[in-house]
């Protein structure tokens, strides 16, 4: 049995990257915590909390996304997302009570916007699998 993408995140240890580009193509990378899955029976929409900075405004100016997770230990193990933008959340309050659920690294001032994604495709970190 496969393990669902939200179960692969709640239970890896790792870094992750975010890479977005602007209108004009060019690349953002940014360090960023895990994917979050705020809805149990959906694996192939994903949420991220964000503060005003590059990475944001690039996602308001280009949809595409991709996102690469490099597990801790050994070897050459993760995932990369294949993301397109979906909804935008804008209530503080709500942002708050999800970064303070998932226990994230970020001030409340920081967290601007909850940015949902559809997951376009999952590949491991290494090849096309």
């Amino acid at each position: 049995m496969t393990m669902k993408l939200s179960e692969y995140f709640e239970n890896a240890k790792g870094i992750g990257v975010l890479a977005t580009t602007d209108g004009a193509g060019q690349v953002n990378q940014a360090m960023y915590a895990k994917p979050l899955f705020l809805e149990k029976d959906d694996d192939m929409t994903c949420s991220f909390i964000m503060s005003n900075r590059l990475t944001h405004d690039n996602v308001e100016h280009n949809p595409s996304a991709s996102y690469l997770f490099i597990e801790g230990g050994e070897g050459c193990v993760g995932k990369r997302l294949s993301l397109i933008v979906g909804e935008e959340e804008f209530d503080p309050e709500k942002i708050k009570a999800i970064r303070h659920r998932n226990d994230l690294p970020l001030s409340d001032e920081e967290c601007k916007f909850l940015v949902e994604f559809h997951i376009e495709g999952v590949r491991s970190l290494i090849g096309n699998e």
